[in-house]
């Protein structure tokens, strides 16, 4: 009797030890990885920016309420983001536009501190591109849902709804309940914080829509073991026109594969040398500093008058070149560059041009050569990184850009122009930068430096 107690109790605590290992294994598996970025209490880690829409904790979710005479707002992590994977839940206003940021960022000489970077859509208009990527107040759209019926029907108006991101290299998905929406290749920007947007509302809307948010989880680590292949269709950025930039009039200057619409500034054909297309990437080759010394500088088969350009370079240590406009390659058939404005490319830490020229500073990264000085407070990324030169030409009216900020603007053929030659080494050149039209040149100055998305929009 007492033997069979104690083998009664044994199995009892057996079957009690496995009913209890059983669901301690049930609840690892259905543990949520990663990590909450929003408590469920308060808004400890976020802080917001721009406008002034409201936001507040309510019974474990983030709601976002539109105010009247506001820009748009954020509610940004203080925390930033590189690669991750992340997912939450929201349910919004059916009239009401709104985003979640990705790797963004808000800098103060960026349009007064204005948030900028990737934004998934939410999007429960009929247009339905919810889950596509916008590049807010920079590039505008990158993915539209155009081409993407499926995701199009994914997004329930005035329902919960669930979205999934992954942000892995330079490739950025997005999932909606589910369904593979966006697949989208870019290399733009590589770390910033997540913000969830509260849209701003026109003069004639209500104001109190709302956006509510919930179940906000990242993770970081391991991202191979948790990301999903997504069937969407890939759209690469690189050398590639996106749908709003050819709304926009945009080109590609450069086809990102071939010599063609390029030729040597003192040749008929692309130069045989010096000059090399690898991955996308054009990039001119290190003679050791010298100028024009091996492939020479290369200028497009076809001129321009107004205009606006925009290019990434990327330099390397010590690096000079330049973009050249309203070039005249008839002019110095000898030695060195051809003769045009040039918006100065160089390694200002490591060269030594950028502590000389005509007016101090003027040889600096975005300056117009040995003319006048970009703005000292210009925000450049560091050697080995990508940068964006933007040229803008109207009515003479000229501006140069760096990373979407304006450096410098003067106007060609002004009175005080003319005295910035006459003071210059370009005296000797009769009507040096005053032509009508000329076209575009990427120097060799003996430096590595690449080039890649090369674009222009003619504006006349």
């Amino acid at each position: 009797m007492k033997t069979r107690f104690k083998n009664g109790v044994h199995k009892c605590m057996l079957f009690s030890l496995f009913i209890s290992l059983a669901s301690c294994a049930q609840k690892s598996d259905d543990k949520e990885v990663g990590e909450a970025l929003f408590n469920g209490k308060d808004l400890s880690g976020w802080t917001q920016k721009n406008g002034k829409a409201t936001y507040e904790v309510n019974d474990e979710t983030i709601v976002g309420t539109t105010v009247a005479g506001t820009p748009n707002s954020f509610l940004t992590t203080d925390k930033k983001y590189e690669d991750f994977i992340m997912e939450l839940d929201f349910k919004a206003d059916p009239s009401m536009n709104s985003g979640i940021q990705i790797r963004s960022e808000s800098k103060p000489n960026y349009q007064n501190s204005r948030v900028h970077g990737y934004q998934i859509e939410i999007d429960p208009s009929d247009r339905a591109w919810s889950g596509g990527i916008y590049d807010e107040a920079r590039r505008g759209w990158l993915y539209p849902l155009t081409n993407n019926p499926a995701a199009q029907s994914a997004y329930r108006k005035d329902d919960w709804n669930h979205y999934r991101v992954e942000a892995i290299g330079d490739t950025l998905q997005t999932w909606v309940n589910g369904v593979a929406a966006a697949n989208l290749v870019d290399d733009k920007t590589k770390e910033g914080f997540i913000a969830l947007q509260v849209h701003a509302i026109g003069g004639d809307e209500q104001p109190g829509k709302q956006i509510i948010w919930k179940n906000v989880r990242i993770i970081t680590d391991s991202l191979d073991q948790y990301n999903k292949k997504s069937d969407a269709p890939v759209f690469n950025t690189k050398n590639q026109l996106t749908e709003a930039e050819k709304e926009e009039g945009w080109k590609l200057l450069w086809d990102g594969k071939t010599t063609e619409g390029w030729r040597g500034a003192k040749l008929d054909e692309f130069p045989d040398k010096g000059w090399v297309i690898e991955d996308g990437v054009l990039t001119v080759k290190s003679t050791g500093g010298e100028e024009s010394a091996a492939g020479g500088d290369i200028v497009t088969t076809e001129n321009y008058g107004d205009f606006e350009l925009k290019t990434d370079f990327k330099l390397t240590k010590g690096g000079n070149s330049g973009i050249k406009y309203y070039v005249d390659p008839d002019l110095n058939k000898g030695a060195g560059s051809a003769i045009g404005l040039e918006y100065q490319i160089l390694d200002d830490e490591n060269h030594p041009d950028a502590k000389l020229g005509n007016h101090e500073g003027s040889r600096t990264v975005a300056s117009l050569y040995d003319l006048i000085k970009a703005d000292a407070d210009k925000p450049i990324n560091p050697v080995g990184e990508w940068n964006t030169a933007r040229i803008v030409s109207k009515n003479n009216h000229l501006e140069h850009w760096l990373n979407g900020v304006k450096v410098l603007e003067y106007e060609r053929k002004s009175p005080e122009y003319r005295k910035l030659v006459a003071e210059s080494k370009y005296e000797k050149w009769p009507n040096f930068g005053e032509w009508e039209e000329g076209p575009i040149l990427l120097q060799d100055h003996g430096d590595r430096v690449s080039f890649k998305n090369i674009k222009i929009k003619p504006l006349n």
